[in-house]
């Protein structure tokens, strides 16, 4: 039995043996959907509200603004996804905004709830 063992030489290194990385960028697909450089999750960490926006469409959701933030921020979580982080960014804004006001109208609503109906019942 003749075992021989092949080494791969490339022209440009001119007898130097291919490392893995060498290979792997020559070789390299791209990949539909995937960013070509993607960053560090650490560094591009756009925040998408999706739980507050939940949150917000559950309880009062006045206005429909919980449920306006929450399709905000499943289009923000959607654009991160496909890596364009500028318009995840304009998304989640959007999103925090809309669940800002959804709060406040919220919690306004609550209290005038049980306010008016006591002042009510004082007044009889």
């Amino acid at each position: 039995m003749n075992h021989t063992v092949q080494t791969f030489f490339s022209p440009v290194n001119s007898g130097q043996p291919l490392n893995y990385e060498m290979l792997k960028e020559e070789h390299e697909v791209a990949v539909p959907g995937v960013p070509h450089n993607p960053a560090p999750p650490t560094e591009t960490s756009v925040p998408n509200h999706v739980v507050w926006s939940l949150f917000n469409t559950l309880f009062m959701n006045p206005c429909c603004l919980g449920f306006i933030a929450f399709t905000y921020s499943m289009k923000s979580r959607d654009r991160k996804m496909v890596g364009d982080l500028t318009g995840a960014q304009a998304y989640a804004s959007t999103a925090m905004c809309l669940n800002i006001w959804a709060l406040i109208l919220g919690i306004l609503m609550t209290i005038l709830l049980i306010v008016i109906p006591v002042l009510i019942i004082q007044a009889h």
